[in-house]
């Protein structure tokens, strides 16, 4: 955002939590300068794929209405970077106009493409869209997965355990949406070598929170593999 931006924000602070409001123009200045500061790399608005868009003002205003606590610049940058890596991990770089002969041009085209992902100038390409197929298709892919998951519970019992389970979460978030299921393939880091439906582990042995870059990759690449033609 920019200082005016900020300023604005501010401004809408303070006219939702009047206790919020600086005691003199200097402590104003203070406080315009700390959160022009902490939120230089926030957006005031960005796109989602799935359509929850970001929107800095509801941030705060949220904050104000389900806190007892004044809003902070972090209250506002935590969430942000949160709802930037959703983004970049639904994002999947679709082929660079640029001539994969000249690859200065091909990368170049390619980081573009993520900053612009990454900063909320520009709406993620998701796998739907660069791979088709109906909705009808999509959802029953999305049932089977599921279904081999095993152990069906409905959505609303899912979505209540999803704290407690968080990886089988993560796994039911992708199949619905789509998504390549890490865990579907073995980790190929030499330091893990997670079998297929086992979590990564990290130097102590200990199961990681998250999958490693390069199984991610490849259940990327082995999900959407060109088919063989039937014989």
């Amino acid at each position: 955002m920019t200082r005016e931006e900020v300023a604005a924000l501010l401004a809408y602070a303070v006219r939702l939590d009047p206790r919020t409001a600086p005691a003199d123009q200097a402590a104003a200045e203070e406080t315009l300068d700390q959160w022009a500061d902490l939120l230089a790399d926030v957006p005031p608005r960005a796109p989602h794929p799935n359509g929850r868009h970001w929107d800095a003002a509801q941030v705060v205003r949220h904050h104000i209405a389900t806190s007892p606590y004044p809003v902070r610049p972090s209250d506002v940058s935590r969430p942000w970077h949160s709802f930037r890596r959703d983004v970049v991990d639904r994002h999947h770089d679709p082929v660079p106009a640029a001539d994969p002969d000249d690859p200065e041009a091909y990368r170049a085209e390619l980081v573009d493409t993520r900053h612009a992902v990454a900063t909320g100038a520009s709406t993620a390409a998701t796998y739907h869209e660069l791979t088709g197929g109906t909705r009808e298709e999509r959802d029953q892919l999305a049932a089977e997965r599921l279904a081999a998951l095993g152990d069906y519970v409905p959505r609303s019992v899912a979505d209540a355990l999803a704290e407690f389970r968080p990886r089988r979460a993560e796994r039911e978030r992708r199949a619905v949406e789509g998504l390549p299921d890490p865990l579907d393939v073995p980790c190929p880091y030499q330091q893990c070598r997670a079998a297929a439906g086992e979590p990564c582990l990290n130097y102590r042995r200990t199961p990681r929170g998250s999958a490693h870059p390069s199984r991610l990759d490849l259940a990327t690449a082995r999900r959407y593999a060109p088919k063989e033609p039937a014989a």
